[in-house]
């Protein structure tokens, strides 16, 4: 089967053209939304000497085996426009940008919309895109630090109904329009599994507080609590002994910061978009 993928491999750019004309004539597909990712796969034994297998950030963890990178550009409807299989240590930031011109060299330039996870454009090919001459337009996720940053723009804006639990306020700044969603299924997840983290860590915490084991000891466990609590470790401030003291009940405490907890709550359930089609209806956005 690989063998005959080889030889089809050549043809890859006519039988996208044909896949797309019988999507249109079947599904009546559009072309107007792309939904862009990468995603990598581990290689095992004879793969490994594939020329573009090589140790990278691994999806998978398994990061003790070569990998490649796959990169796939698909309709909303899941179909399939292009894909490229790429060094496994090939950085997401990387690749836009030729996706970019591959996709317009082989479809032509039109009014397209970029769906893409935050880690995966840089500024510099944002700002590319929102060249008013190429009419290419983006819809990508933020970092939660832009929740904060811009909490003076969106404080006071009304809410606007998209779903039933779902709600959303807009505000423009420096030719984007920024999508503030606030979902009621996705505040209930997060504030479950850091509560869940939370319960781990302080379980952990409360056992090495009665067993008070050697210094040492006590820090490498503390690492290990820390790695599985992830986030939730920074709600609970931990005091330690210092080095030669013994460890006891009094040296070694801990509580929660309730006030920093409080605040994390009250943004649970809230995520940024950023697109540059100022214009769009705010339910379309989030839809997308």
């Amino acid at each position: 089967m690989y063998r005959c993928l080889d030889r089809v491999v050549e043809h890859k750019a006519a039988l996208f053209d044909h896949l797309k004309q019988r999507w249109q004539e079947l599904f009546q597909a559009r072309f107007d939304v792309l939904f862009y990712d990468l995603t990598s796969t581990y290689i095992e034994g004879e793969g490994e000497e594939i020329p573009k297998a090589r140790y990278g950030y691994s999806r998978d963890k398994r990061f003790d085996c070569r990998q490649v990178v796959i990169a796939l550009v698909v309709t909303p409807e899941g179909l399939p426009l292009a894909y490229e299989v790429m060094e496994g240590n090939t950085s997401d930031r990387t690749t836009l940008r030729s996706f970019l011109a591959k996709i317009e060299a082989q479809y032509g330039r039109a009014r397209r919309v970029w769906v893409m996870d935050r880690g995966t454009p840089t500024e510099e090919v944002l700002e590319e895109m929102r060249d008013p001459e190429r009419k290419v337009f983006y819809l990508v996720d933020t970092p939660r630090g832009k929740i904060r940053q811009y909490e003076k723009k969106w404080l006071e804006l009304p809410w606007q109904k998209v779903r039933e639990s779902v709600e959303v306020k807009l505000f423009a700044e420096g030719g984007e329009l920024y999508v503030l969603a606030k979902s009621e299924g996705r505040r209930a997840k997060e504030q479950a599994m850091r509560r869940r983290k939370l319960v781990g860590l302080l379980k952990t915490l409360r056992k090495l507080r009665r067993s008070c084991p050697a210094r040492d000891q006590l820090l490498l466990r503390i690492g290990a609590a820390k790695k599985e609590a992830g986030r939730a470790f920074g709600f609970v401030p931990i005091h330690l002994p210092e080095e030669g003291e013994e460890v006891t009940r009094p040296t070694f405490t801990f509580h929660v910061d309730k006030e920093k907890l409080k605040k994390a709550e009250r943004r649970d359930g809230h995520y940024l978009l950023r697109s540059n089609p100022v214009g769009e209806d705010p339910s379309v956005l989030w839809e997308r």
